[in-house]
């Protein structure tokens, strides 16, 4: 008798086993239920994010030194400070290698300590310029002050020195000379002699150099001796330089 072939292709089918997917490890496929397992499926993901997460954390302190070692290198810190390659933003703000001992033991990588330098260069040196310029402000105040007569002997004659500057001199004179204690010295002193007038829109004369007549001015026998010749020479050589000769 003749097979019936509708039975057999049911019986086939009944019996018929589904095929793992490729792309799917066997541990993680339950064939008896012809399903993914979802228990292992997850467990192994714990397993995984927790060995990520330990790669990516700084080793404990007692870790060996190999590990923190590839850690640090892992994180772009190399193996020695002298291995640092800075670019100095400015000539007073480069490398260090006692910053950069510092810096490499405290974990710091090349771009770390390369935003380090930058910040100093863009941040600190206005502080310490402007702290300066206040500090040799008032080293330049209180030499005023004692040269004349003591702090309230000079605010006092100040405002008589501005008015005195600006009405018989230059703007170009009376801005070099109040800037520096000598200069206001020189000042004091012009005014009280009742030197004359220096002409203020005069052209400046040729072959007169204005560096060299404030280099004079820092002489000590402009500023502090005042010799009369010497003097002289300074003043005649701004009338030189801003009068009508």
């Amino acid at each position: 008798m003749s097979e019936n072939l509708l039975e057999a292709a049911a019986e086939t089918r009944s019996g018929e086993i589904a095929l793992r997917p490729e792309d799917v490890p066997e541990k993680f496929w339950d064939a008896e239920a012809q399903a993914l397992r979802v228990d292992a499926l997850l467990k192994s993901y714990k397993e995984l994010e927790k060995r990520m997460s330990q790669r990516f954390a700084p080793p404990a302190p007692d870790a060996p030194e190999e590990e923190k070692l590839r850690f640090r290198r892992a994180i772009g810190v190399p193996d020695s400070p002298d291995e640092y390659s800075i670019e100095a933003k400015h000539e007073m703000c480069g490398p260090d290698a006692e910053v950069n001992r510092k810096l490499h033991e405290a974990g710091f990588s090349c771009t770390q300590v390369q935003l380090v330098y930058d910040l100093a260069a863009e941040r600190l040196l206005p502080l310490i310029a402007e702290a300066a310029a206040d500090y040799e402000a008032q080293k330049q105040v209180a030499k005023l002050a004692e040269s004349l007569g003591g702090e309230a002997q000079f605010r006092r004659i100040a405002p008589q020195i501005t008015a005195w500057g600006k009405a018989n001199l230059p703007p170009q004179v009376f801005a070099a000379l109040s800037t520096t204690a000598e200069g206001v010295l020189a000042l004091h002193a012009m005014m009280a002699k009742g030197e004359p007038s220096l002409a203020r829109e005069a052209a400046p004369a040729e072959n007169v150099d204005e560096q060299a007549l404030r280099k004079m001015m820092r002489d000590p026998r402009y500023w502090r001796s005042r010799e009369p010749e010497y003097v002289k020479r300074v003043s005649d050589g701004f009338k030189r330089l801003f009068g009508n000769g």
